[in-house]
């Protein structure tokens, strides 16, 4: 019980400092914002909330977070930390340079689980942060794809680094990611460490609905132009909902018959 009241707290924290780190990204680039068809309606490119008072919400929102998760666990808040620190130097300057700007989202996922095990004490598993760098790879990247896309020829004066991005290019990459993805999470499933950690030897037969999420995810992003918001994308599609929900039934059937 005390752990699960520690992951809601968490839980709470990663919250608030992901609300603040937006909010103070969409006060940076509030400018580009205004001429994306769906960014635009955001408070701050809106009009609805000035600038000053975003950033000084964010700024106020992150200290409070940043004091929270000290007060929780101290290795939790170096996890928060470093979070914060990722995304400030992305915010700021590193999301001009192409690739690397999906790394440094990519990397915010993984302190993100990174931080979560340290707040329990549990042990990080290196599939834990294998699998989690390479699935936020794979959305990251075909975030860029559809706003590349939707965007088309303002897509630079939007974002710096997309100028350099190209539909091939992406698709490349995606291709790169999601083979990787596949192959990581099989090795996953089949890892002695696994089986002797969750007591299955057969959780490989959750690959099929690993492989269904991934390519329906493909499928809308390449025949929906869909994917530039990809919380959205996800929870929006029932097929793909429906996936999700079986696999984590499956997984739950496998370790806990």
């Amino acid at each position: 019980m005390e752990l699960l009241v520690k992951n809601f707290w968490g839980f709470l924290v990663f919250c608030l400092a992901s609300s603040s780190l937006y909010l103070l990204n969409d006060a940076i680039d509030y400018a580009s914002d205004i001429k994306h068809p769906q960014k635009s309606k955001r408070p701050v490119a809106s009009g609805k909330l000035s600038r000053s008072a975003a950033f000084g919400v964010s700024l106020a929102g992150l200290a409070a977070a940043l004091v929270w998760a000290f007060a929780i666990e101290q290795k939790f808040f170096l996890g928060l930390t470093l979070f914060v620190a990722v995304n400030f130097a992305y915010s700021f300057y590193l999301k001009r340079f192409v690739i690397l700007d999906t790394m440094l989202l990519a990397a915010g996922f993984v302190l993100r689980a990174v931080a979560g095990g340290w707040l329990i004490g549990a042990p990080i598993s290196d599939w834990l942060v294998i699998c989690t760098l390479l699935l936020s790879l794979f959305l990251g990247f075909s975030k860029r794809r559809a706003e590349l896309v939707l965007l088309e020829g303002e897509a630079k004066s939007h974002r710096a680094s997309l100028e350099y991005y190209s539909p091939y290019l992406l698709d490349q990459l995606i291709g790169v990611v999601t083979a990787s993805t596949v192959v990581a999470y099989t090795f996953y499933t089949l890892s002695p460490e696994v089986k002797e950690k969750l007591g299955s030897t057969h959780l490989y037969l959750t690959v099929p609905f690993v492989l269904f999420g991934i390519f329906r995810y493909l499928y809308l992003v390449h025949q929906k132009t869909e994917g530039g918001d990809p919380t959205k994308t996800i929870f929006s599609d029932l097929p793909l909902v429906l996936g999700i929900l079986l696999w984590a039934g499956a997984v739950f059937l496998l370790i806990y018959k």
